[in-house]
């Protein structure tokens, strides 16, 4: 099966990811149309939506996906065949802090959603299953987060790996899967599921990992560091994220998950002196830039390894990353070192 979507609703593409998708997506699509709907909070940046190309086949909303009305008015409006769904809160420390959030924006607003496709699709329009399988589609962005923690001998998180969150952030998204599930299975709605590994690359809100120890660095600033730093995590450059998840929307299974990851498993004290040391090189004023590293008090319920095995992706959906962590992340440090001029 081959899918082709026209015109698009996509959640939170304002924020790091949703605005990389679809500056990459107006590049290699030149026929769709996107309303990108985001209720600018504190990771939504209209300054990630700068110097799109073809701006003519964009338009952004300000508005919330919890507001049913607004969205049932966008899917009529617009003629939606598509939404692709990146709106979340996504930072656990701020789910351990203030979870009540999560569960507005994450479960509650997937579900609002949903809501909205089925009543506009299957109620409104009248499609019966064989034309909405074949016009319709709507895409949902999770987390490797969903599966728990590994050990370091463990194997990676598969799409058959059993959920286990360990915080509120991971709960909740854990929750708008087993929803996205659900109206697949009860009322047929043509869905599909992509968890990503940890995801960087330009536009990334500040308060995130590798931003943070490069904004250090060029600030001359202490860099944090969790525990000892031993924590092992997946890197995804970004741009191979919306690859992945345009395959999957163009290619991939109707109710099926893939896990899109990076082969990039890497302790986070690897990862800042990794940084540190491109930056002695790209900003010697500042070097030793290891000289800030400082350990802190480590997050409570702070899983220890995130591993994705992505052969399904690569099996049924010929995707695969084209960027390794070094050159990724060499990619990401010309762009803050642009961006600090």
């Amino acid at each position: 099966m081959s899918y082709k979507p026209k015109n698009l609703l996509v959640t939170g593409g304002a924020g790091f990811i949703g605005a990389n998708y679809i500056q990459w997506l107006l590049n290699e699509r030149p026929d769709v149309y996107i309303v990108n709907l985001d209720l600018l909070t504190y990771a939504g940046n209209l300054e990630n939506l700068n110097n799109l190309p073809s701006p003519d086949r964009h338009t952004f909303i300000e508005g919330d996906i919890n507001d049913g009305s607004l969205v049932e008015r966008l899917l009529r409006e617009h003629s939606i065949d598509t939404i692709v769904h990146f709106a979340a809160e996504s930072h656990v420390d701020r789910s351990i802090s203030g979870p009540g959030e999560f569960v507005r924006t994450n479960i509650n607003g997937t579900y609002v959603l949903l809501e909205a496709a089925r009543q506009y699709w299957l109620g409104e329009q009248k499609l019966d299953k064989a034309t909405l399988s074949a016009s319709r589609r709507f895409h949902h962005i999770s987390t490797d987060e969903v599966y728990g923690t590994l050990s370091e001998s463990d194997p990676a998180f598969t799409e058959e790996t059993p959920y286990a969150p360990n915080s509120p952030y991971s709960a909740s998204k854990a929750a708008s899967d087993h929803l996205v599930r659900a109206y697949f299975h009860t009322y047929g709605l043509p869905v599909t599921t992509t968890n990503c590994s940890n995801n960087y690359g330009p536009y990334q809100h500040g308060e995130k990992f590798i931003p943070t120890v490069i904004r250090s660095c060029l600030e001359g600033s202490p860099i944090p560091i969790y525990g000892d730093g031993s924590n092992i995590r997946d890197w995804l450059y970004v741009e191979d994220h919306a690859r992945g998840i345009q395959r999957t929307i163009e290619a991939g299974r109707l109710g099926e998950t893939y896990n899109i990851g990076g082969h990039n498993e890497w302790r986070n004290i690897d990862i800042v002196r990794l940084i540190t040391e491109m930056l002695d090189k790209a900003n010697p004023e500042g070097a030793p830039h290891d000289r800030l590293i400082t350990f802190v008090t480590d997050r409570l319920g702070h899983d220890w390894r995130y591993a994705i095995d992505a052969a399904k992706a690569q099996r049924e959906l010929n995707w695969t990353p084209r960027e390794s962590f070094e050159t990724g992340i060499a990619l990401t440090i010309n762009w803050y070192l642009e961006q600090h001029k």
